[in-house]
């Protein structure tokens, strides 16, 4: 079989999505005829069906359901391969979450030997800049962010805290657990979109921006729970309660599987070994606590 052209999968996608050749050939432009003797054809190349055509209309066949994610996640590749093309040679473009992993994104930056430029988007975005071609690499969270079709190096892995309204009782505690903050009556815990994009269910205000967030949490409207590197963005207002038995977060340096340019692996080591320097000093700092505390016990 030949290989399929770009031109195809743009006819298919628009049949597949408008389920009608004709509004399908208005929106590419071209007459309707032509059209459908192109997705005839590549029916044929295929050995499948894609669409069931009859008098009531036009449906994808199981075949047809596949193809179209499938062909749309390639357009996008191609659409990003270009991108990344035209930037070749350029200043490194890394994405994260406002606010996030604010201490070790600094670290890289003064010490990563090339220029970067860092693109701030809102949670969950990351893989979409990525797949885009809008970013070469990007710091994301693990098992909260999108990671699938990336190639990864974990960073640091670490607990969460419950950004809490200071005037609230829970401000004043040690620590928390989930528990103590999963059913509070004046104090929803705020809702962000799962990786499918849907919210979970529960009283908590749904929420994609920080800056949302931050004001509700102010307002003691919510609490949320998050990295506790994520808290550099915090307001005077707001406190910060270790929470001990929340799910540990894992920060990673992420990229397009098999996209690897010399910047951004130079990019990668950087980060890699900024990590390793964070986690020995703190496994030192640990050591050195517990020696002296038996002394003290002793």
């Amino acid at each position: 079989m030949d290989d399929l052209e770009t031109r195809e999968l743009r006819y298919f996608i628009a049949v597949a999505e408008e389920l009608h050749f004709g509004r399908a050939a208005q929106r590419l432009g071209i007459a309707q005829p032509p059209l459908s003797r192109a997705i005839s054809r590549m029916e044929r190349r295929l050995g499948v069906a894609l669409l069931d055509r009859n008098r009531r209309g036009v449906a994808l066949t199981a075949a047809g359901a596949v193809f179209l994610r499938d062909a749309a996640t390639a357009l996008d590749a191609v659409a990003a391969a270009a991108q990344r093309a035209r930037a070749a040679g350029t200043r490194v473009k890394l994405v994260t979450k406002a606010g996030a992993s604010h201490e070790l994104l600094r670290r890289v930056l003064d010490v990563y030997p090339a220029d970067v430029d860092v693109v701030l988007c809102e949670v969950g975005e990351q893989a979409e800049y990525l797949r885009r071609g809008d970013a070469d690499v990007a710091l994301m969270h693990r098992p909260v962010d999108d990671l699938v079709g990336f190639d990864s190096e974990d960073l640091l892995t670490e607990g969460q805290v419950a950004i809490v309204p200071r005037d609230h009782p829970l401000a004043a505690k040690d620590e928390l657990s989930m528990d103590d903050i999963r059913d509070v009556p004046d104090l929803p815990m705020a809702r962000w979109p799962q990786l499918d994009g849907t919210y979970p269910k529960g009283p908590g205000p749904e929420v994609r921006a920080q800056s949302q967030i931050a004001q509700l949490v102010a307002l003691g409207q919510a609490l949320l729970v998050i990295p506790a590197s994520s808290r550099a963005w915090q307001w005077p207002e707001h406190v910060a309660v270790p929470v001990v038995d929340a799910p540990m977060i894992t920060t990673v340096i992420g990229w397009p599987a098999g996209v690897r340019s010399p910047e951004v692996s130079a990019l990668v080591r950087s980060a890699v070994g900024i990590a390793f320097e964070r986690r020995t000093v703190a496994l030192g700092v640990r050591r050195s606590t517990e020696i002296t505390d038996r002394r003290i016990s002793s």
